[in-house]
């Protein structure tokens, strides 16, 4: 898995873990402990409830911390003349069809707004890629040819 993250990723990471930490653990705590106080555990939903939740927020926590201890916080080229990460790449698929994606690491990705990780299978097939190159995405569904128009450090650019 690639140790490389946006330095706005990293920050929501650090964000995310300190949230957890400072306010949503505490506040379980004391729910469990409310819970606790009433008697009969075992039949004790809020508690049985909590306890759980308590489980989620240490593995999520542990998680967190075991990543945040590797992670290197990187940026795209401010001229890009090969997909590297942090770019942006715009690719025309055997379709016509354009698409643009960033390339991050793998604790930030997320299709839906365009960003995919570089270790993905398109990530891995763009990735040291230039404009003009005809690039094989090997997918699920079948291989497919796609050319690559454009890389740039921002989106608008594309």
């Amino acid at each position: 898995m690639t140790n490389l993250i946006s330095a706005e990723g990293l920050k929501k990471l650090c964000e995310e873990y300190d949230y957890l930490w400072k306010v949503e653990r505490p506040k379980v705590v004391a729910g469990v402990s409310d819970a606790a106080a009433e008697g009969d555990r075992s039949e004790n939903a809020e508690y049985i409830y909590g306890k759980k939740r308590l489980r989620e927020i240490d593995r999520q926590l542990k998680h967190l911390g075991s990543r945040l201890k590797v992670l290197k916080a990187a940026s795209a080229p401010p001229h890009p003349t090969t997909a590297s990460f942090g770019c942006w790449v715009t690719y025309e698929e055997e379709s016509g069809e354009e698409r643009c994606y960033q390339l991050v690491g793998p604790d930030e990705f997320d299709v839906s707004i365009g960003r995919i990780s570089i270790d993905s299978p398109v990530g891995q097939a763009l990735l040291h890629k230039k404009v003009d190159d005809e690039v094989t995405v090997r997918k699920p569904g079948g291989d497919m040819l796609v050319t690559i128009t454009a890389i740039s450090a921002t989106r608008s650019a594309s």
